[in-house]
């Protein structure tokens, strides 16, 4: 165990992540345009989806079935598992939808870091589990929503009964078009099931064209994306330290939770051993980009120095050097 995480450590990704976190720190003046970083995360969400759809294209309807109800099971239980959580910590309502949504959903990043350490330790794995990561995306999101409304409609007519006065109408539904469209159709996710579906369509086809770009220089621009987040990382850290130590637990903990309930899921599901390992890295993963864009437009009240310092500051670093490789010694043991 401890000899797989030193080789995940001393693997190029992790290690310019840490230089990019030590640049924050010290407050060097490194930094990655804006313009640079939003271009790579949308290669790699690209690459990602296309490299999907083209290993699903390979596979029929009956043999993935599974795995999808097992992920859509994930995205729909990890919402409610971290409001129980939260709210046993006596967060805030919004606060606590705000994790909600940000532990269920999934980072892409985490995803791409844990494909290559996988593929680096030639462990094989189902090429559909790439669609996984858009079925994974949405639902948290809509979940957490959806109980926020309902949360706040008992509320208020808990104090309508009381006061049967002061009730202010609400005409809009649980979850408002808005809210949907960003769930369904933002950037990320619109991105990664157009590409998905045309690698399904296009299958092997798309290969000689998109392999030199999409392919062959994933693991060098994965690199270059993760420096950027190291600095982000480390411009996020002390906002994390100013909510105490109970924050600092649930970022390092529940990923960990939630892993497991992945690997698990993934087994019952019959992935195989990378296929195992992937789930519970989906599982164990929080969203920085899809998740905090809908909080910031449907949830404003939710401070995004817990939800997204968290996610960034906390657990990304934790699974980037220590999840990958426990959720994949989990897979071993329970295989």
């Amino acid at each position: 165990m401890s000899e797989i995480i030193v080789q995940n450590l001393l693997s190029p990704v992790v290690l310019f992540f840490v230089l990019g976190i030590v640049a924050a720190l010290v407050k060097s003046d490194l930094k990655i345009p804006s313009a640079l970083s939003e271009a790579l995360s949308i290669y790699l969400l690209i690459a990602i989806g296309i490299k999907g759809g083209i290993e699903l294209s390979h596979y029929s309807i009956e043999s993935v079935i599974q795995p999808i109800m097992g992920a859509l099971f994930l995205g729909i239980a990890i919402p409610f598992i971290t409001i129980f959580i939260t709210r046993l910590m006596k967060m805030d309502l919004q606060n606590s939808i705000g994790l909600a949504a940000t532990y269920g959903s999934v980072s892409i990043v985490t995803y791409g870091a844990a494909i290559s350490f996988i593929e680096k330790n030639g462990i094989a794995y189902e090429g559909f589990m790439n669609a996984l990561v858009v079925i994974m995306e949405s639902p948290a999101i809509l979940v957490s929503l959806l109980l926020l409304k309902i949360i706040e409609k008992k509320k208020d007519e808990s104090a309508y009964s009381m006061r049967n006065v002061g009730l202010v109408y609400r005409p809009a539904g649980l979850i408002d078009k808005e809210v949907l469209r960003d769930s369904l159709f933002g950037k990320s996710i619109l991105l990664l099931l157009g590409s998905l579906f045309i690698g399904l369509v296009l299958g092997e086809r798309a290969v000689p064209m998109v392999k030199p770009l999409f392919m062959d220089l994933y693991s060098s621009v994965l690199i270059l994306f993760l420096l950027s987040m190291g600095i982000t990382t480390g411009q996020r850290l002390p906002e994390v330290k100013k909510h105490g130590v109970k924050l600092l637990l649930f970022g390092l903990i529940t990923p960990v939770l939630f892993g497991s309930l992945g690997v698990v899921t993934g087994h019952l599901a019959g992935l195989s051993l990378g296929g195992m390992t992937l789930m519970g890295v989906l599982a164990g993963s929080a969203s920085y980009i899809a998740a905090p864009a809908a909080l910031k437009a449907s949830v404003p009240e939710a401070n995004p120095s817990v939800y997204l310092g968290l996610a960034l500051g906390v657990t990304f670093p934790f699974n980037l050097i220590v999840g990958i490789p426990v959720y994949y010694e989990m897979a071993q043991w329970i295989q």
